[in-house]
């Protein structure tokens, strides 16, 4: 995607995101066979509701037929939020993140899995999980030393609401 339509697309999309109190995480335009293929993901701290995609779905869709930024052919459009398992990238999806597992590969080269259990302006407080037995122990790290950070997917762990009942 050129830079022009890149940002013409998101001079486009991203006030209508932001009415809908929607982070816009990323746009991607691909070719799928002769069509093209526009991604939309947006998030936020609540999540996003499948409503919610589906009604912005439609403004963006209505916005671009005003447009000739998407050209001539046809194209797919698609508004979604992000997987379960997205890639860890800005500051605010480590603080949505708080209280998940998160795999992190440090820029040194290790790589662990731990808890979030504090996200400040300079790095996360966590927890790693102690091994055969052990107790979990408490570890910083600083944004600087994070070369990749993806949360790992529970399917065992309680829900909040369950822990406070």
């Amino acid at each position: 995607m050129s830079t022009t339509q890149s940002d013409r697309l998101r001079g486009l999309i991203e006030p209508l995101v932001h009415a809908k109190d929607l982070d816009l995480e990323e746009i991607e335009v691909s070719r799928a066979g002769r069509r093209g293929l526009l991604r939309v993901v947006v998030d936020s701290e609540e999540g996003v509701e499948l409503d919610a995609c589906a009604e912005l779905s439609r403004e963006i869709s209505e916005k671009l037929d005003e447009t000739e930024v998407m050209g001539e052919g046809e194209y797919v459009l698609e508004v979604s939020s992000p997987g379960a398992d997205r890639p860890l990238t800005e500051h605010r999806h480590y603080v949505r993140a708080t209280g998940r597992l998160a795999k992190l590969q440090l820029a040194a080269g290790e790589e662990f899995v731990a808890r979030i259990l504090a996200v400040d302006e300079d790095g996360l407080d966590l927890e790693v999980p102690g091994v055969k037995g052990r107790k979990p122990t408490a570890r910083r790290v600083e944004f600087a030393d994070i070369a990749k950070a993806r949360v790992e997917i529970e399917f065992n762990r309680k829900d909040k609401k369950e822990e406070e009942a």
